[in-house]
C-alpha cells in the first residue's frame, strides 16, 4: 500500500481535493468525475513504481499532508459519521475485502415474498437520526433525505439470471484468475463504479502481492467464510460432481484441498451446474429448480474447510463432547515489566476557593447578581434567556423553600435533608434545571436528574422506573413546559408509567412558587460526606445504577477540572453535552458556577436543524472552552462551506468529551484540518476519558506549546484481541490508531488491572481496566452493595499479591494503558467487550469496521449496533444496522457480505448474525442515539422485525461436539448367556395368550361370522352413525347389513361381471355404504381396498391420489355413492386426470332387488382378505395384504384386550380408510357383536364438541379417535368447557380413551387433553395410545383397567412415562434421567402389547438382538402381521425382509416383520393380571424419517418441538434433510414482517439444544406443511415441495 502520507502535496493542491472530496460526499459531482479530478491533480507527485500502470497508480488515494512520522493527521471527506470514520481504516478494509477475491464463494441470497420487498408504510421513508450506537447521541446524516424508493426488480427474474449464470456483470467473469482491479488499497467504490454490477457480483478484486512483513502469515491465511460470488464458475465437464455432496466432513481437510476440485467417483453423463437445469435429491429423484440449485451453492459453500480443528475437549455433563478453544501458542503475551501507578499532579490550595458549591453560588449571587451564568438558546439559534448569578441565587433558594415547606403538612413534610427528589427537565430548558438541581443542594436534598419520558413505554424508561423505587422516589421536580407535554390520563393527571413508583409532580418555576419569609435563609455548610447528587448510568444489559456522588467528591472534581482545565472568573464556554449528565453537568452546570463562569448552552434540537450552531456561538461569544462530542465536530465539518466568517482563534481549549472512543481521533484530525485555517490551534484540542463511576478520569491539558505533538499510538487489532499493546505501522491492514486522554487528574493515583478476575497489575504493554484512587469520584451505587464493593472498593495487587495501596480504587469500565509520559490511552469500553472463542473485540471497533465498507448508500451511518449474544457456550457477534428505504434487496444483501468479509478479514472473527431493519425502527435512547440492550432484548425475542438477515453459524460456531465414529456392534462372538446380550436384558416382550376360543372364534371368514349372526341375533344394532349435529344418520342391525352385503355382491357379479379374487376400490365417505360395501365384496370373493374419496373443494390435490391408489391396487371396479360418481365425472375432474383410463364405476344407491345365487366361501384362509393402502410420513404410498387368517386373528386379539361383548358400545372417531381405524369401523363390531357408534373426524370441523357429545350422551365407556381429533377438540373447546358442562356434557364413565396412531405418542397433546376435560369428568388416567404400522396395524392397544373397574376384567398397569437424555438416544442408547434435568426427554408407554404379540429390539443394519439400555429397531411377530406388500412395479425383493426376517444371532428360527420404527423396551416395576412384571414399549420415531447428522441420529420431532417454542408466532414446524444441511419449515402465524424475526431464533435454539447448524430456514403461511389423515406430518412431500418451489414460502434463509 503506498504510504499516501509520506508524499509531499504542496498546499493549494491540498486544498484543492480536499474541496473535490467534500464534492463528492455532497454528491455534487460523480463517482468517475471525481476520479479523474484527483488523478489530474496529484498526478504528477506520484512516484511511479516499475511496472505499476500510472492508470492504476492514479487510482491510490491521494496523500493529505506531509508528514515523516507517525503522528500526522488525516483529513475525511465529509459525508462520513466522523466517530468512526478513518481513511486508513477504510483501506485497510477495502484492502482486506480484495484479499477475498481468491476464494470466490456463492453466498446464496435469501428469498423473500413480494409483498415483504416492497415496503408500504410511509414511516419506512423517512430517515432516522443517524446516532451511532457506541454513543447516547444522535447525529445527522450528511446525504440529505432520500427521494424515492426505487422498485426493487423482480425476484424470480435476477435469482433465475444469478443461477443461469447469465448476468451483465463484467466481475463475474469468476473463472479467470487475473482480474486486474485496482492496487492494493484500491476503493471497492473505484472498482464498482466503472462497471454495472451485476446483481449480486459479489466483490471479485485481485489483489496484488504486498511486498513487505505478514502478520502471523495472514496476508497468506485463505480465509474460508465469505465467497464473493453469487455466480458459479462454469465447471469443466470432467470435474464436476453431481452426487449431493457431504457437507459433514469439512473439519479435517484444510490446506491443500481447497483448489482442487472435488472429482465424483462415479462417472455419469453430467449436467453444468451452472445452468442447475437437473439436479438430483438424495432418493435421487431429478429436480429442476431454483430452490435446490441455491442449496447446492450454500452445500458448495460450506465445503470449504473451517478453521484448523482445535485438539481439547470439555465434558458437558455427558459424554457429548464441546469443543472448548485452545489458546493459540503463538498467540502474543504481555513481555513488559509490571506497571507502576501513575499519580496525578498535587491539588493546588487557591486561597479563594469556596468551602462548598452552595457556597459560591451564594458568593457570586450577592457579588455580581448581574453577571451572566447560563444563557439559552431556541431552535434558531438566537439567545432565548440570560440567567444572571443572582436570578439563580434567588430561584434556587425560593425552590429549596418551597420543597422543605410547601409538601405534605407542616408536622409531616414529605422530604426532609437526604431524601431523593427526581429531576425531569427536557433537553432545551438548562435554567430551569440548573435552578431546581441547586435548589435541591441548598435544602439537602438528593437530586437524580433522569430523562423526559416521552410515552410510557420508552426503551428502557421502566429501568429508569426501578431506579427511582429503589432510591425511594415520591417527589419529580420538572418545568411547567415539560409537566403540560406528559402523557396524560383522560382525567387530566400524568399516568403512572410503567415500572415507575407513584410521584408528586412539582413545577418549579417562580410563579408558581411562594417566597420564603424574609428571615429564612438555606444552611450553608462546608462540604462534607452527604450524598450530593445520583447520576444515572445504564448497564450494558439495559439496567440502570445510580451512581452516588458526595458533596466532598463533587467540590474536589470541580477543583480538580478548574486547575486541569485553567479555568478563570467570568470565561466563556459554549456547552453542546447534556448539561443533565457526565461532562455536560461536571463543566457546564457545577464547574462554571464555582469560577463565575457564563455558559453558552446549545440544546440538541438547534444541532439537529443547525450543526454549525456552536462554532457560530463560539464566534459570536468569543468563548474561550467549547464542550463537545465527537459527532459535534463531524457535524460541523459536513456544513461548515456556507459559512464565510469562521474564526476560531479565542478558543484555548476544545474539551472532547468522547475522547476516551478510540474512533474519536478522526474527528478530531479532520476538524483540526479543516479548521486550522480558521484560527484553530492544534495544542487547543483536548480529549478527556471519563466515566460515571470515576468522573474525570485524565484529561489533556490545553497548552500554549504548540511544538508539543500529542501522543499517538498504532495498535494491532490481532493483539489487542489477546489484550497486548503491539505498536505497528499503519500500512498494516487491521491496526487500531489510539490518541491519548491526557494525564491523571490533580490528587487522583491511576493504574490498569486485569480486566476479569482477581484486580491483579497489568504488565507496561497489557491492556487492562483502568482504577483511579482519588476523592473526585462515586462512592456507590445507590442501594446495591455488593456491585458497589466490586467497582468502588477494589484494591489492585501487584505480582506478589500485595495491595498496592492502603486506599480502595474504583473501576472506571475503561480499558487502556498508561503510554510514555504517564499518558493515558483509552482503546474501549468494558460495557462493549466481547469475548469470541477467547479473543477480545471492542463492539465500537466492529462499527468502525462496518463503516468502512463501502459503498455506504444502504445503510444509515452510525444507526448499527454490535453485541455479542450467547449460543452454545460462547460469545457470538450480532450486527444490526438500519436501512435506507431506497435501497434494493441485492445492494444490501451484497453490502452484508461485504462486511462479514471485512469483519473477518480485519478482525478475525466470524459474525453470527448480520440483520438490517427498516429506517427509523430501533429502539432510541432519549438523546437519538441507539438503545443497545433494547435492541438485543427485541433480537432475542423475536420483536426486531428486520428486513434482511444473514446468518453465519457455519462459519462461526466452532465449538461444536465431534462427529460420532459409529463403533463396530457386538457380534455373535460376545457371550451371550441366556438373555443377556454384553451384561444387558435381550430386550424383548410378549402380550398374552390368545386363550380359549369361544363361539363364533370357530368362524375362519368374516363373511361367516356375519351370516352367523344374522341369523342367531338379526335385530341387534351392529353400527349407528351420527351427523354433525349429533342426531342419528343411520344404523345397521346384523340383519340388515346381511342384506345389503347380499345385494351388493349381486351387483358386482352382474353389472360388474367380477371374478373370484378380482380387486374393488370402494371410494365411500366414512359411513354405512362402506361398511356395507366391504362385506358385499367378500361376499363374492373379490378384495375390498378402502380409499378416501376427493375432496370436493380440492379435487386437483386428491383425485390424483385416489386414481393412483385404484391403479396400483389393480382394482377391476370403482365402488361408491352417486354424488361421488359425479364428482369423478366433473369438469374439475377432467382436468386433474385422465378420466378415461379409470375402471368401470358401479354406484350402490340403487341395488338390484334380488341376492346373489350363492355366496363365495373362500376356499383358503390365507387369501386375500382385503388390502390396506396409506401413505406413509416419508410418503411412500404403501398398500399391504392382509389375509383371511390375520383379519380374524386380528380382531380376536382387539376382542381381548378392549373386552369387547354384544352388550358394549364403542364410540369411534376416526378415518375408516386404512390401519386401526378401518378395523375398528369396519371389522370388530362384526366379530365381537359390540355396537359401534361411527362418528366421521370431518364432522368435528363443523361442531367440534359432536365427539365428546355423543361419548356423554350414550354413555360410551370405551372410545378411540385419531391426535387430529384430539388437537381440535382442545383448541376449538379449550374456552368452552364451562358450557359443556351446563350442557349436561359427563366424560366420567369413559374409562378408555385410546388414540390410534402409527408414530411416538404426543404426551404434550394427550396431557393437554388430559387436564382440560379433567372438569367434565374425564380420569386422568383413561388417555392412552396405541402403536401400529405397515406390517403390523396394531401391536399395542392400551385400554386402562382404571380402580373402579377393576373387577370387570383383567386390570392393566397404568401408561407409565420415563424421561430419557436426549443426547444418549442420538447415540441409539437409552439412559433415563430425572424430570426436569437439562436435555431429558418425556417418553410415553405405547400401550400394551396385544394377545398374541411378540416384540424384540433390534440392531437395523446388522439385525442382532439389543439389550434394554439401546435404542433399536421394534421388530413384531403375530398371527395377524400383514402378509407382504402389494406393489405393481415388482420390486417386492427390496422390501420382502420387512415381512420375514431373521435375527443374526440368538434366536435365529422366528421370522419378525420389521415395524420401520425405532423404540426401547422397559421392564417395569408393574405387574400385570398374571403377576408378570409388566414390558413397556416406547416408540421413539420412524427409522425412515429419522436424520443422520454428525453421524448422530435424530428424530424430527424432537427438533421441531425445540423450534415450535422459540415464538410464540410459530404454529406448526417441520424439518427434514437435503445434502446433509438441515432444513427447517415454520409456518408463521402472525403479520409477515415477523417472518424474518423467527430466522436467528430458530438457529439459536437447534444449535443450544441439538448441537446442530439449521441450513436452511423457510417460513411459510399456515396449513403449508402437509398432514396425512392421521394428523402425521408428511416431511418427504414438504422436501419434494419446497425442492420443487412449490411452497410459496414468505421467506427463505439460506444460513452461510
Amino acid at each position: 500500500m503506498a504510504d499516501r502520507d509520506t508524499l509531499p502535496l504542496p498546499l493549494e493542491v491540498r486544498a484543492r481535493l480536499a474541496e473535490l472530496e467534500l464534492e463528492l460526499s455532497e454528491g455534487d459531482i460523480t463517482q468517475k468525475g471525481y476520479e479523474k479530478k484527483r488523478a489530474k491533480l496529484i498526478g504528477a507527485y506520484l512516484p511511479h513504481p516499475p511496472g505499476v500502470e500510472p492508470s492504476v497508480q492514479a487510482e491510490r488515494r491521494p496523500p493529505v499532508t506531509p508528514s515523516s512520522s507517525r503522528y500526522h493527521r488525516r483529513r475525511s471527506s465529509g459525508t462520513r459519521d466522523e466517530r468512526y470514520r478513518s481513511d486508513v481504516h477504510t483501506e485497510a478494509v477495502q484492502a482486506a475485502l480484495a484479499k477475498h477475491k481468491e476464494r470466490k464463494m456463492a453466498v446464496p441470497m435469501p428469498s423473500k415474498r413480494r409483498s415483504l420487498v416492497v415496503q408500504t408504510s410511509m414511516d419506512a421513508y423517512t430517515p432516522p437520526d443517524t446516532s451511532s450506537g457506541s454513543d447516547g447521541e444522535g447525529s445527522l446524516h450528511g446525504e440529505g433525505t432520500p427521494t424515492s424508493s426505487h422498485g426493487s426488480i423482480s425476484m424470480e427474474h435476477w435469482i433465475s439470471r444469478a443461477i443461469h449464470g447469465s448476468t451483465t456483470s463484467s466481475t463475474t467473469s469468476s473463472s479467470s484468475t487475473q482480474s486486474g482491479g485496482s492496487g492494493a488499497a484500491g476503493r471497492l467504490a473505484d472498482v464498482l463504479a466503472q462497471t454495472h454490477v451485476g446483481p449480486l457480483a459479489y466483490l471479485s478484486l485481485k489483489r496484488k502481492k504486498v511486498p513487505g512483513p505478514v502478520e502471523n502469515g495472514n496476508s497468506l491465511r485463505r480465509s474460508c467464510e465469505f465467497g464473493s460470488e453469487l455466480v458459479w464458475p462454469p465447471l469443466e465437464p470432467e470435474e464436476n460432481h453431481s452426487a449431493p455432496p457431504d457437507v459433514t466432513s469439512y473439519a479435517s481437510e484444510h490446506s491443500a484441498q481447497v483448489e482442487r476440485p472435488q472429482v465424483s467417483t462415479t462417472p455419469r453423463p453430467t449436467t453444468k451446474y451452472g445452468n442447475a437445469e437437473l439436479m438430483e435429491t438424495g432418493d435421487g429423484v431429478p429436480v429442476s429448480s431454483r430452490v435446490s440449485a441455491k442449496i447446492q451453492q450454500l452445500v458448495n459453500t460450506l465445503k470449504r474447510p473451517k478453521r484448523p480443528p482445535l485438539r481439547e475437549f470439555f465434558v458437558d455433563d455427558f459424554e457429548e463432547l464441546l469443543e472448548v478453544q485452545q489458546p493459540d501458542p503463538n498467540q502474543p503475551r504481555p513481555e513488559g515489566a509490571q506497571m507502576l501507578a501513575i499519580r496525578g499532579e498535587q491539588m493546588g490550595v487557591v486561597t479563594n476557593w469556596p468551602p462548598s458549591l452552595e457556597a459560591a453560588l451564594q458568593r457570586w449571587g450577592t457579588i455580581s447578581p448581574k453577571a451572566p451564568c447560563l444563557t439559552t438558546m431556541d431552535t434558531n439559534g438566537k439567545a432565548l434567556y440570560v440567567l444572571t448569578y443572582g436570578k439563580l441565587w434567588t430561584r434556587s433558594m425560593k425552590v429549596a423553600y418551597n420543597i422543605l415547606h410547601k409538601l405534605g403538612t407542616k408536622q409531616e413534610p414529605m422530604l426532609r435533608p437526604g431524601d431523593r427528589v427526581a429531576l425531569v427537565f427536557p433537553n432545551n430548558d438548562p435554567a430551569a434545571f440548573m435552578v431546581a438541581f441547586y435548589g435541591c443542594l441548598l435544602a439537602e436534598v438528593v437530586p437524580v436528574p433522569i430523562e423526559v419520558p416521552l410515552t410510557r413505554k420508552d426503551a428502557g424508561s421502566q429501568q429508569i422506573g426501578f431506579l427511582l423505587g429503589s432510591c425511594g422516589v415520591t417527589v419529580a421536580l420538572t418545568s411547567d413546559a415539560c409537566h403540560k407535554g406528559l402523557p396524560k390520563s383522560p382525567t387530566g393527571e400524568i399516568p403512572q408509567f410503567k415500572g415507575w413508583p407513584k410521584l408528586l409532580w412539582f413545577v418549579t418555576e417562580s410563579k408558581h412558587l411562594s417566597k420564603p419569609p424574609r428571615d429564612w435563609y438555606p444552611h450553608i455548610k462546608d462540604a462534607n460526606n452527604d450524598t450530593a447528587y445520583i447520576e444515572y448510568k445504564t448497564c450494558k444489559d439495559g439496567s440502570v445504577l445510580g451512581v452516588t456522588v458526595m458533596r466532598i467528591a463533587m467540590l474536589t472534581h470541580c477543583q480538580g477540572l478548574t486547575q486541569s482545565c485553567c479555568y478563570a472568573e467570568a470565561e466563556t464556554i459554549v456547552n453542546v453535552l447534556d448539561f443533565k449528565k457526565d461532562v455536560g453537568l461536571w463543566h457546564g452546570i457545577l464547574t462554571s458556577v464555582m469560577n463565575m463562569m457564563h455558559v453558552i448552552s446549545i440544546p440538541y434540537s438547534l444541532m439537529k436543524v443547525n450543526p454549525l450552531s456552536w462554532i457560530q456561538k463560539v464566534c459570536q461569544y468569543k468563548a474561550k472552552v467549547a464542550c463537545v462530542k465527537s459527532r459535534d465536530m463531524h457535524w460541523a465539518l459536513v456544513a461548515h462551506r456556507d459559512q464565510r466568517d469562521i474564526d476560531l482563534s479565542s478558543l484555548r481549549m476544545l474539551l472532547v468529551a468522547d475522547g476516551s472512543n478510540p474512533w474519536s481521533i478522526s474527528s478530531c484530525d479532520a476538524f483540526l484540518n479543516v479548521f486550522q485555517s480558521k484560527g484553530l490551534r492544534a495544542e487547543v484540542i483536548c480529549p478527556c476519558a471519563s466515566s460515571p463511576e470515576a468522573l474525570t478520569v485524565a484529561i489533556r491539558r490545553p497548552t500554549d506549546d504548540c511544538n508539543l505533538p500529542p501522543g499517538r499510538g498504532v495498535l494491532s487489532m490481532h493483539g489487542l484481541s489477546y489484550g497486548v499493546i503491539r505498536v505497528d505501522t499503519e500500512e498494516k491492514l487491521s491496526v487500531l490508531t489510539v490518541q491519548d486522554v491526557g494525564t491523571v487528574m490533580p490528587g487522583a493515583l491511576m493504574c490498569v488491572v486485569k480486566p476479569d478476575g482477581v484486580p491483579q497489575l497489568c504488565k507496561t504493554d497489557e491492556i487492562g481496566e483502568v482504577c483511579v484512587c482519588s476523592i473526585a469520584t462515586g462512592t456507590s451505587y445507590y442501594g446495591l452493595s455488593g456491585m458497589t464493593k466490586n467497582t468502588f472498593e477494589v484494591f489492585p495487587m501487584s505480582s506478589s499479591g500485595a495491595p498496592i495501596s492502603e486506599y480502595p480504587f474504583t473501576r472506571t469500565g475503561l480499558l487502556g494503558f498508561v503510554g510514555p509520559g504517564g499518558l493515558a490511552f483509552i482503546a474501549g469500553k468494558m460495557d462493549g467487550l466481547m469475548v469470541v472463542a477467547g479473543r477480545r473485540h471492542n463492539a465500537d471497533d466492529i462499527v468502525a469496521t462496518a463503516l468502512a465498507v463501502e459503498p455506504m448508500k444502504f445503510v444509515y451511518r452510525g444507526r448499527i449496533a454490535v453485541f455479542s449474544i450467547t449460543v452454545l457456550h460462547d460469545e457470538r457477534i450480532v450486527v444490526v444496522a438500519e436501512q435506507r428505504p431506497d435501497s434494493t434487496e441485492e445492494d444490501s444483501f451484497q453490502w452484508m457480505s461485504r462486511v462479514l468479509q471485512a469483519i473477518d478479514g480485519i478482525h478475525q472473527v466470524g459474525v453470527y448474525c448480520l440483520a438490517l431493519v427498516p429506517s427509523n425502527t430501533l429502539p432510541k435512547t432519549p438523546l437519538g442515539g441507539i438503545h443497545l440492550s433494547e435492541t438485543k432484548q427485541q433480537f432475542l425475542e423475536g420483536s426486531l422485525h428486520p428486513c434482511n438477515v444473514l446468518m453465519c453459524p457455519h462459519t462461526c460456531v466452532s465449538n461444536l461436539p465431534k462427529p460420532r465414529q459409529k463403533q463396530p456392534e457386538i457380534g455373535p462372538a460376545s457371550v451371550m448367556v441366556g438373555n443377556l446380550v454384553s451384561g444387558k436384558r435381550i430386550a424383548q416382550a410378549s402380550g398374552r395368550d390368545l386363550g380359549q376360543m369361544e363361539d363364533n372364534d370357530q368362524f375362519l371368514f368374516l363373511s361367516e361370522v356375519l351370516q352367523w349372526r344374522a341369523q342367531t341375533t338379526p335385530d341387534h344394532v351392529l353400527y349407528t352413525l351420527l351427523n354433525s349435529r349429533g342426531a342419528i344418520a343411520s344404523s345397521l342391525t346384523c340383519l340388515q347389513l346381511h342384506k345389503r352385503a347380499e345385494k351388493i355382491a349381486a351387483l358386482l357379479a352382474e353389472r360388474g361381471h367380477l371374478q373370484d379374487g378380482d380387486h374393488v376400490a370402494l371410494v365411500y365417505p366414512p359411513g354405512i355404504d362402506l361398511i356395507a360395501a366391504f362385506y358385499g365384496c367378500l361376499y363374492c370373493g373379490c378384495v375390498p381396498i378402502t380409499v378416501r374419496p376427493p375432496h370436493p373443494q380440492n379435487i386437483a390435490t386428491t383425485l390424483p391420489t385416489v386414481k393412483m391408489i385404484v391403479e396400483v391396487s389393480r382394482s377391476a371396479c370403482v365402488m361408491t355413492s352417486q354424488a361421488i360418481c359425479k364428482l369423478l365425472r366433473s369438469k374439475e375432474a377432467t382436468a386433474a386426470v385422465d378420466v378415461r383410463t379409470w375402471p368401470p364405476v358401479l354406484d350402490t344407491d340403487d341395488l338390484p332387488k334380488k341376492k346373489p345365487p350363492h355366496l363365495q366361501k373362500p376356499s383358503n384362509p390365507d387369501t386375500l382378505a382385503y388390502l390396506d393402502f396409506s401413505v406413509s410420513t416419508t410418503g411412500m404410498l404403501a398398500g399391504v395384504k392382509m389375509s383371511h387368517t390375520a383379519t380374524s386373528a386380528f380382531c380376536r386379539s382387539i376382542k381381548l384386550q378392549c373386552e369387547l361383548y354384544p352388550s358394549r358400545e364403542v364410540a369411534i372417531c376416526l378415518d375408516p380408510y386404512c390401519g386401526l381405524g378401518f378395523v375398528l369401523w369396519c371389522l370388530c363390531s362384526v366379530y365381537s357383536g359390540h355396537q359401534s357408534i361411527l362418528i366421521p373426524p370431518s364432522e368435528l370441523e363443523v361442531n367440534p364438541a359432536l365427539w365428546l357429545m355423543a361419548v356423554s350422551q350414550y354413555r360410551v365407556r370405551d372410545t378411540f379417535c385419531s391426535y387430529s381429533v384430539m388437537e381440535l377438540c382442545t383448541k376449538g373447546l379449550g374456552l368452552q368447557t364451562e358450557q359443556l358442562k351446563t350442557r349436561g356434557l359427563d366424560l366420567s364413565r369413559v374409562r378408555t380413551c385410546v388414540v390410534v396412531a402409527e408414530e411416538r405418542p404426543r404426551i404434550a397433546l394427550t396431557q393437554s387433553f388430559s387436564k382440560l376435560f379433567k372438569d367434565l369428568g374425564l380420569h386422568p388416567r383413561a388417555v392412552s395410545t396405541s402403536f401400529g404400522c405397515r406390517v403390523n396395524l396394531a401391536i399395542c392397544l392400551q385400554p386402562h383397567r382404571l380402580g373402579t373397574f377393576a373387577e370387570q376384567g383383567t386390570s392393566g398397569p397404568d401408561p407409565t412415562t420415563v424421561f430419557v437424555d436426549m443426547r444418549a438416544l442420538r447415540h441409539d442408547r437409552v439412559r433415563l434421567v430425572e424430570r426436569g434435568s437439562p436435555h431429558s426427554l418425556p417418553l410415553m408407554e405405547s400401550g400394551k402389547i396385544l394377545p398374541g404379540v411378540r416384540i424384540i429390539i433390534a440392531n437395523p443394519e446388522t439385525k442382532g438382538p439389543l439389550g434394554d439400555s439401546h435404542l433399536g429397531e421394534i421388530w413384531v411377530h403375530s398371527s395377524h402381521n400383514a402378509s407382504g406388500y402389494f406393489t405393481v412395479y415388482g420390486d417386492e425383493s427390496l422390501q420382502s425382509d420387512h415381512f420375514s426376517s431373521r435375527l443374526s444371532f440368538g434366536d435365529t428360527q422366528t421370522v419378525w416383520a420389521r415395524t420401520g420404527y425405532l423404540g426401547f423396551l422397559r421392564r417395569t416395576e408393574l405387574t400385570d393380571a398374571s403377576g408378570e412384571r409388566h414390558d413397556a414399549l416406547y416408540v421413539v420415531g420412524a427409522l425412515d424419517e429419522a436424520m443422520e447428522l454428525r453421524g448422530m441420529r435424530y428424530h424430527p420431532i424432537d427438533i421441531e418441538t425445540s423450534v415450535i417454542r422459540t415464538h410464540k408466532s410459530i404454529m406448526e414446524c417441520a424439518v427434514f434433510t437435503w445434502t446433509n444441511l438441515l432444513v427447517v419449515v415454520v409456518e408463521l402465524d402472525g403479520s409477515e414482517q415477523e417472518a424474518l424475526d423467527l430466522v436467528p431464533l430458530v438457529t439459536n435454539s437447534v444449535l443450544e439444544e441439538h448441537y446442530l447448524i439449521v441450513g436452511v430456514v423457510v417460513v411459510v403461511d399456515v396449513g403449508v406443511i402437509p398432514i396425512n389423515s392421521r394428523g402425521e406430518k408428511q416431511r418427504m412431500h414438504l422436501r419434494d415441495g419446497f425442492l420443487a418451489d412449490q411452497l410459496d414460502p414468505i421467506y427463505v434463509a439460506y444460513n452461510m
